[in-house]
């Protein structure tokens, strides 16, 4: 059979386009923001159930949320078998709790089935796309949360695409006007280079919530403003 090769991401015009922008978009948020350098967060089961309880809610309900979960059980073992509600209950301040709740059950069930432990540390031995295939396997997890767990825990080459990450590099231009945040993955994978992962989404982040906003972005002090299609197709005053 003949050898077939997968379908590039995007065309080498746009690809080639697209990594001289975010070359010098990156320059600039580093100015900007500094450079930072990866530090494990948690481990890669934290990771896992604090990303599912991030999920449509604050950073600061996701974190209480947590802290009131992990002094609830001694052990993710306890909370894989504690009666559904006990969880609901523990994480309410996270918001969609009944979703949630047995969502966290589950993916701890069916790790402890898959592994025989709870435990993800099996996935530092996998490269990228076999570990992303394994997580994704789970009810609940998709594409971002499995590369938060696989960049932020392992220090692996995965970008995760939050909704200030999407919003921020849609506005830029370094993904299309239509691209989805599935899909942002992909592309901005291929844009950004592997050891940019990590300073890049936390730097998009940053901006996102600081200038680049969802309602009444600053464009006026943006850095960014002379890189970016949304402030040049603005309608002009007066």
């Amino acid at each position: 059979m003949p050898k077939t090769h997968p379908t590039p991401i995007l065309d080498a015009e746009t690809l080639a386009y697209r990594r001289k922008r975010y070359t010098e978009i990156a320059r600039i948020l580093r100015q900007a923001y500094g450079y930072p350098t990866w530090r494990q967060h948690l481990s890669p089961v934290e990771e896992l159930v604090s990303t599912i309880l991030s999920q449509n809610t604050t950073d600061h309900n996701r974190d209480m949320a947590f802290d009131a979960l992990r002094a609830r059980f001694p052990s993710w073992e306890a909370v894989r078998d504690a009666p559904p509600e006990g969880v609901i209950a523990a994480i309410r301040s996270a918001g969609l709790a009944n979703t949630k709740g047995p969502r966290i059950q589950a993916a701890l069930r069916r790790i402890s089935e898959e592994r025989g432990a709870i435990t993800l540390d099996f996935l530092a031995e996998m490269n990228v796309e076999q570990a992303k295939a394994w997580l994704t396997r789970l009810e609940g997890i998709g594409p971002k949360t499995a590369a938060i767990i696989l960049l932020f825990a392992l220090n692996k080459p995965a970008f995760p695409v939050d909704t200030h990450v999407h919003r921020v590099t849609k506005r830029l231009g370094l993904i299309g006007p239509k691209t989805s945040a599935e899909r942002a993955h992909l592309e901005l994978e291929a844009i950004i280079p592997p050891e940019d992962y990590y300073p890049a989404h936390l730097n998009f982040i940053r901006h996102g919530r600081q200038v680049c906003k969802a309602r009444g972005p600053r464009c006026e002090v943006c850095p960014l403003a002379a890189h970016c299609d949304h402030y040049r197709a603005r309608p002009l005053d007066g």
